[in-house]
């Protein structure tokens, strides 16, 4: 794979990276009821993310409210909360410096190096925020599985799992950071040397005779 498509794949990969972690951040299911146990299913389904918990019924209605205090949340939620909104505007600069340093875009193509070394910063911002949506992600999980399996008089199936959104986030933070991998494949100093071999002037074969 040449280096212009290898950068165009790193940049696709890491756009759906971020997408992936916009709706992430922003879907309520990040733990949901369990339905394990031998007790009846209730015909209610509950649903918490980081800024509302909803209520599924069984007939299709869906009811959400929004988290009304931010002081008030558990230290998970809130750590999660900054941890996603910085890897959203980390990916957000990614994808700004990226189109600048990739080679397949014309804006500052008369300085390969520079646009080689704007490329992997790029790619560095996207391994950034693919590493936060990690961290968030992750946090939140372990949280949910600590609340699952400590002892509790609470029954289990009126606990909280896994929802789709802790899914949907780890798959985020994966093409974050590999897209950015890919973009920071980029070698300036190759670059560099080639543009130096370039500037060199011919051997002159012609003899000067006085």
């Amino acid at each position: 794979m040449g280096g212009g498509a290898r950068e165009l794949a790193g940049y696709l990969a890491a756009l759906a990276g971020w997408v992936a972690a916009l709706a992430a951040a922003v879907l309520p299911q990040w733990r949901q009821s369990s339905y394990a146990g031998d007790a009846i299913i209730t015909a209610v389904g509950l649903h918490e993310g980081l800024w509302m918990s909803c209520a599924a019924q069984s007939t299709g209605q869906v009811q959400c409210r929004l988290h009304d205090s931010l002081l008030s949340l558990e230290g998970h939620i809130q750590t999660s909360r900054a941890l996603m909104v910085i890897s959203l505007l980390l990916g957000f600069f990614g994808i700004i410096v990226s189109v600048v340093g990739m080679k397949c875009t014309k804006v500052g193509e008369e300085d390969p190096v520079t646009k080689s070394r704007i490329a992997v910063a790029g790619g560095v911002l996207f391994i950034l925020s693919g590493l936060c949506t990690l961290a968030a992600v992750s946090l939140y999980a372990t949280q949910v599985t600590y609340e699952f399996f400590r002892e509790s008089t609470i029954p289990i199936n009126a606990r909280y799992e896994f929802g789709s959104a802790l899914f949907v986030g780890w798959g985020a933070a994966s093409l974050s950071m590999l897209g950015g991998s890919l973009l920071c494949c980029s070698c300036p100093a190759k670059e560099r040397l080639g543009q130096q071999y370039r500037r060199q002037p011919p051997p002159s074969t012609a003899r000067e005779y006085v």
